[in-house]
Parts: structure tokens; C-alpha cells; sequence
């Protein structure tokens, strides 16, 4: 694929810049009819299959978090889906962006996941209405 190409994708598949890659399982966690369907479905067109829904019974390779302030805990939520994932895997937390209905603070994002254990590697725009926060587990 030409670099031309590449930019071209970019621009029409908002999940490239998540750095999902072919065969990855990714399973979802807190997906509600509010979440950014054209990420979602770029995700899926990259990974080339379906999201694993919140009952997958099997490790993951990234887990993808979509969590609003009233949906409890973001420390819970964030050990839970540490769980779910393989050793060196990756957690997208996706949260409202700033002025929307269940926007979390920065600050509380980071905290929470210093607190879990993990690492935020970089922010994105997810979205018209989403941020993307990259969690890693620190190396052993």
C-alpha cells in the first residue's frame, strides 16, 4: 500500500490511529447505544472480526473501555478489564469528551489507572463525542 494510501484510510477509518492490528481480539466492555459506531465498526473492518462482547470467556488481546462518570468506579472498572486482557495487552478507555453528558476529568482518569496499575501511553479524539485513553500494564 502506497503512503498515499495510508493517509487515505486515515482519514476514512477513524480506528487506525488506535494501532489495532489483523487478528487481535478485542473485546468491549460498557458498549451502550451512545458509543461512536463508526469507530466500532473500524475497529472490526481492521481486526477483521466482530468485537467480543462483555461474556467472552477467553483472554484479549486489547479490551475497549467505554465508561461514563455514572457508570460507577473507573478504578474497578479498569482492574476488572486488566483481567481480561493477555500479558502485554492494552486497554482503550473511552470516555465523554469535555461537556458531555458522563465526562470524566483528566485528572481522574490518570489517577485511576496509577491506582490499577497501568500506564496512560497517549490521548485521542475517538470521536465526535469520545476521547481514547491508551493503558498499558508497566513491564515486568
Amino acid at each position: 500500500m502506497s503512503a498515499t494510501a495510508d493517509h487515505a484510510e486515515e482519514r476514512t477509518n477513524p480506528a487506525t490511529k488506535l494501532g489495532f492490528e489483523p487478528g487481535q481480539v478485542v473485546q468491549e466492555i460498557g458498549y451502550d447505544d451512545d458509543v461512536e459506531q463508526e469507530l466500532r465498526e473500524g475497529i472490526e473492518a481492521i481486526i477483521g472480526q466482530e468485537l467480543e462482547d462483555e461474556d467472552y470467556d477467553d483472554v484479549a488481546d486489547v479490551v475497549l473501555l467505554w465508561f461514563r462518570d455514572d457508570d460507577g468506579d473507573l478504578t474497578d472498572a479498569l482492574v476488572d478489564a486488566i483481567g481480561l486482557i493477555d500479558e502485554g495487552g492494552q486497554i482503550w478507555l473511552l470516555t465523554p469528551k469535555t461537556g458531555r453528558d458522563g465526562y470524566i476529568e483528566p485528572s481522574d482518569i490518570n489517577e485511576a489507572a496509577q491506582t490499577s496499575g497501568l500506564s496512560q501511553t497517549r490521548s485521542i479524539n475517538a470521536g465526535k463525542d469520545w476521547t481514547g485513553s491508551r493503558l498499558i500494564s508497566p513491564k515486568r
